[in-house]
């Protein structure tokens, strides 16, 4: 199984309808791309203070890295960067298998 998550700090001026497609379009890859079991994402939630800005959060679960690999490169997957990475300040993005 491989993890996927990301943080990101979305541009001042981007709307929360705006922040609610993009995930929507996030979530809906699980319904293309082969291998990736589930998406899950939020708002940063904590008094902690750590998020150094980071505004939303995401993971995604894979049954193998090689599922991972190939939702890169797919199409749909770059439909979404394409609607999302303009909206963002800043992203990072890691991977790990369990």
């Amino acid at each position: 199984m491989t993890r996927h998550f990301g943080v990101f700090e979305f541009k001042p001026e981007i709307t929360q309808e705006q922040i609610d497609e993009s995930f929507a379009a996030l979530v809906d890859l699980k319904n293309k791309i082969p291998g990736l079991q589930s998406v899950e994402h939020g708002p940063y939630k904590s008094d902690e203070g750590l998020n150094d800005g980071f505004t939303h959060g995401f993971i995604m679960t894979f049954d193998t890295a090689e599922d991972r690999d190939n939702y890169l490169p797919h199409p749909d997957h770059l439909k979404v960067v394409d609607l999302v990475q303009p909206r963002l300040a800043r992203l990072v993005v890691f991977d790990f298998d369990l």
